[in-house]
């Protein structure tokens, strides 16, 4: 595909995005909504935990991987925007849509829960995450592959750090035991819409640009059931799966996180500094 000059905005940033047709423009635009979205919505909800988490250094650790996520939100938002063509960038992605605009899966926007719940979610999502951020770092679309290698390395750390508290507390007292096998089994049901795909991934399959989905799944349950099973957990049973955030049916919590996400913005339009 031709190339068209991309200025860098910011060290290490790729400097080139292909030219696409219209469908493939669009599909991509969409696609790359939901990598941005997960990680914003993620990234606000572990921030919530500054100040509250249970030891000084995971207070710290979760801050860092808040950030981690918001700064690749940054990104593919900005790619998206690039993409799309129509004067918006990544504030204005982030903070001027409304619920039903956003694209991210159901599970990133519940509530932050306890400490079980933001490790268990971290967990599932950081696993699926690693496996598609690898796959698109073969994209044939330069920009998208560069922005996925630098997720990709924060993403294993993620992955390394959840694990490792779910291995604590599976395998620690009575409570934590407990309370790492409820949040598996309140939050299992949300971790299908992760694999789910349609038009958009056809079309972006197809034309070389991102990973299928699908056969993404059995190596994420492989790890996910490994983990969890020296954790001395147990893999919840599949049954229903929830959907609807990759085409803006959210739950409320979606709308309470974004008026306390966009509240600065809102009250203050086109605020800069």
């Amino acid at each position: 595909m031709a190339s068209t000059a991309h200025p860098a905005k910011r060290k290490g940033e790729p400097g080139a995005v292909p030219a696409l047709d219209p469908a493939l423009r669009a599909a991509l635009v969409q696609y790359l909504l939901r990598l941005g979205d997960d990680r914003l919505v993620l990234g606000h909800r572990l921030s919530e935990w500054c100040g509250h988490a249970p030891i000084l250094e995971e207070d710290i650790a979760l801050a860092n991987i808040a950030l981690d996520l918001i700064g690749e939100a940054t990104l593919f938002l900005r790619l998206a925007g690039e993409t799309e063509g129509a004067g918006r960038d990544e504030d204005a992605l982030a903070y001027l849509r409304e619920a039903i605009d956003y694209r991210n899966v159901l599970l990133v926007e519940l509530p932050r829960g306890d400490f079980a719940v933001t490790i268990v979610r971290h967990f599932l999502f950081g696993v699926a995450a690693y496996y598609q951020l690898e796959g698109l770092t073969r994209s044939t679309h330069p920009a998208l592959a560069g922005i996925a290698a630098k997720a990709l390395k924060e993403t294993r750390y993620h992955v390394r750090h959840a694990g490792e508290w779910l291995l604590k507390l599976g395998d620690g007292t009575a409570e934590s035991h407990g309370r790492a096998q409820a949040a598996l089994d309140d939050l299992w049901r949300y971790t299908g819409e992760m694999f789910l795909t349609d038009a958009v991934d056809e079309i972006l399959v197809g034309a070389g640009l991102v990973p299928d989905l699908a056969p993404l799944e059995a190596p994420w349950r492989a790890q996910v059931t490994d983990v969890v099973r020296r954790a001395t957990l147990r893999v919840p049973e599949s049954g229903y799966m929830q959907r609807g955030g990759r085409v803006g049916r959210h739950t409320e919590h979606l709308g309470h996180l974004l008026a306390e996400m966009q509240i600065l913005q809102r009250s203050n339009p086109g605020a800069t500094w």
